[in-house]
């Protein structure tokens, strides 16, 4: 199983170039074929008596459910399946679709057999064990393969695991709800290559090269830890926005104006494309090329050639809301699976208030996904959005503080929060902002995987592992500080100040600010105790505060802690304000969007310089008589 690695140039030149081409070569092919270069493609929906492709030789079968198999075959076929002897038996529908069901099977690495049998053909799958079966989900940083990480090589090398398997689907694309997907040798024309999909693959160090470094890293830590037999199997996608992973009947019925307006973005993208102008125009450019070429004395590539095709359009784009849903999640539904890990939100935080949208359907997206694999309490593991440019400091901690990043990475958290609230134990959530890169695909992912899988093993496998953020319990203001109570003691760790906040009064003018913890009083040798539960956060440059924000930039700084057990998760990204971001330090515009953005930067910019010139200040001013009185009397002992 090859999957396909996604490397963006720019991120929209990326979007535009990952055109997926598939060729399926063979009407019907054996269930269990080996991995291979004289490897033939599998349809989705073969013809005669066929297996659906999520069953293979080499599966996992999700344990302590009902173990759900299903197929076509010829209309009014008998089919019988027998798992470890155990048979049923079915009559295929007009439409050619079968289902049996087999009782619940405990965890086990003993290799099964499922035989299919009908009229006049026989389908037998091998090596098949009973698990967990984790979905990874997400874009392309979920996606990043582990020969593409910080460490990756060494977990490579290391991979023999034969109770992990591994299964990627295929790339498909369009709103039509696919029932299937094939197994291929899929074509992107942006790395020129092939890379297989669809397989269910044993975990070798060959196999698991470009798999989700993410995904590889939290199902070796659950497998090593549980013992039993994990699946992966990944629907990650490069470039993809939330909404097209929601049904599209959910979209429509979310009564919203950034929703609808979305939505009929999109129906005026598709009534408005011509293919037949597309094409001309796409002739055009390709004589201008031509014509440039030949001027420049440059040979023309061979396979550069005359375009003929009629292009689909947006309605293909598998941006297009609901058609990586339809196209990649419904044709696994009714599998039952452990849960799922979710890594997203690059190309949400791509455009002005892109989190507005996202607060309104995230919650939307995960109950979705539940329904479809049947579990309405389905492990759901939320990865906040991870870092990207320039690093926050002192010197530039306004300016990095306008951009939208932030604000996915608080609605993410606030999901988790509202199912905590709720009382939904089964939704976990850890950040990923302190693995600071400034790429946009970090390659510090061996820690997150295994971040994530601390909240597995903790809430689903009853591990004794901490792993919750610290969560701020209470907020009030006094004494011109901002006093932060938490449920844990924390703090930064290894005698290092605490940093990440920022602090506002109603002027919204932000400014960093020093925390310290709370001094409740003072020991016997006159050394101050602190409550570790509570930070005071104050600015000289800030009289009155009366908000905050905390890790509040694309790649931030934040440092905050459980002070006693500093393998949890850091303090998620959050605020106190409902400001909107066009609105800080002050309202530029009546909307957000890249104009009023950049005034609110070069805003910042200047409130940045305006405080590290006042700091200079200080500092001349607290030191130099001092220091000139400490020169005068070196000079004095030493001349």
């Amino acid at each position: 199983m090859k999957r396909n690695h996604r490397t963006p140039i720019i991120f929209t030149l990326w979007a535009a170039l990952m055109v997926i081409h598939t060729s399926v070569m063979a009407a019907n092919g054996p269930a269990d074929l080996q991995r291979g270069e004289d490897r033939v493609d599998v349809p989705a929906i073969g013809e005669g008596l066929c297996l659906h492709n999520l069953f293979q030789s080499n599966m996992v079968v999700q344990r302590d459910k009902p173990v759900k198999i299903w197929g076509f075959a010829t209309p009014r076929e008998r089919v019988t399946v027998t798992l470890d002897g155990t048979q049923r038996s079915v009559t295929a529908n007009t439409d050619r679709s079968w289902r049996v069901t087999f009782p619940a099977l405990p965890a086990s690495a003993k290799p099964r057999e499922i035989v299919v049998a009908g009229k006049d053909k026989t389908i037998k799958l091998e090596n098949i064990l009973v698990g967990d079966i984790w979905v990874l989900g997400g874009q392309s940083n979920m996606e990043h393969p582990i020969c593409r990480t910080e460490d990756g090589r060494l977990e490579i090398a290391s991979a023999h695991y034969p109770n992990i398997r591994i299964l990627t689907v295929p790339a498909q694309n369009g709103p039509k709800v696919k029932t299937g997907f094939p197994r291929l040798y899929e074509w992107h024309s942006f790395f020129n290559q092939h890379y297989r999909k669809g397989d269910w693959d044993v975990c070798t160090p060959e196999i698991v090269e470009e798999l989700s470094a993410i995904g590889y890293v939290f199902a070796r830590r659950i497998h090593m830890a549980s013992r039993i037999p994990i699946g992966v199997i990944d629907v990650s996608r490069g470039g993809t926005n939330l909404e097209t992973w929601l049904p599209i009947d959910v979209l429509a019925a979310t009564d919203t104006p950034e929703v609808q307006a979305t939505l009929a973005e999109w129906d005026k993208k598709i009534d408005e494309f011509d293919a037949e102008k597309d094409l001309e125009d796409r002739i055009k450019r390709h004589h201008q090329y031509v014509e440039r070429m030949n001027k420049e004395g440059k040979a023309i590539p061979a396979d550069r050639t005359v375009p003929s095709d009629l292009r689909p359009g947006p309605a293909m784009d598998y941006n297009r809301p609901g058609n990586c849903y339809a196209s990649m999640i419904a044709p696994m539904a009714g599998l039952p699976v452990k849960g799922v890990i979710w890594h997203q939100g690059y190309t949400n935080a791509s455009y002005a208030e892109g989190h507005v949208m996202y607060t309104q359907v995230f919650a939307k997206m995960i109950e979705a996904w539940r329904a479809a694999f049947d579990n309405p309490k389905m492990a759901f593991g939320i990865i906040s959005l991870c870092t990207d440019g320039p690093p926050q400091t002192l010197d530039n901690a306004l300016e990095m503080m306008v951009d939208e990043g932030m604000y996915i990475r608080q609605v993410q958290y606030q999901t988790y929060l509202d199912y905590v609230k709720a009382g939904d134990k089964n939704v976990g959530f850890c950040s990923s902002y302190d693995m600071r890169r400034s790429w946009y695909h970090p390659g510090l992912k061996v820690p997150v995987g295994e971040r994530i899988a601390r909240w597995a093993l903790a809430t689903q496998y009853g591990e004794n592992i901490e792993w919750k953020p610290p969560l701020i319990t209470g907020l009030k203001t006094e004494g011109g500080k901002i006093v932060l109570t938490f449920d844990v003691p924390v703090d930064a760790g290894n005698d290092n100040p605490i940093e990440g906040f920022a602090i506002a009064g109603k002027d919204r003018h932000f400014q960093p600010a020093k925390a310290e913890h709370l001094v409740i009083r003072q020991d016997r040798s006159n050394q101050p105790v602190y409550d570790y539960k509570t930070i005071l956060l104050s600015s000289r440059y800030v009289a009155d505060p009366i908000h905050y924000r905390y890790a509040w930039a694309r790649n931030p700084m934040g440092n905050l802690k459980p002070r006693y057990n500093f393998d949890s998760a850091i303090l998620a990204t959050q605020r106190s304000d409902d400001w909107r971001i066009h609105e800080v330090p002050v309202k530029f515009g009546d909307t957000a969007d890249r104009q009023s953005m950049n005034l609110a930067r070069q805003a910042n910019r200047l409130f940045d310089m305006d405080r590290r010139l006042k700091d200079a200040r200080h500092l001349l001013d607290e030191h130099q008589e001092k220091n000139a009185a400490e020169l005068k009397q070196w000079h004095g002992k030493w001349n």
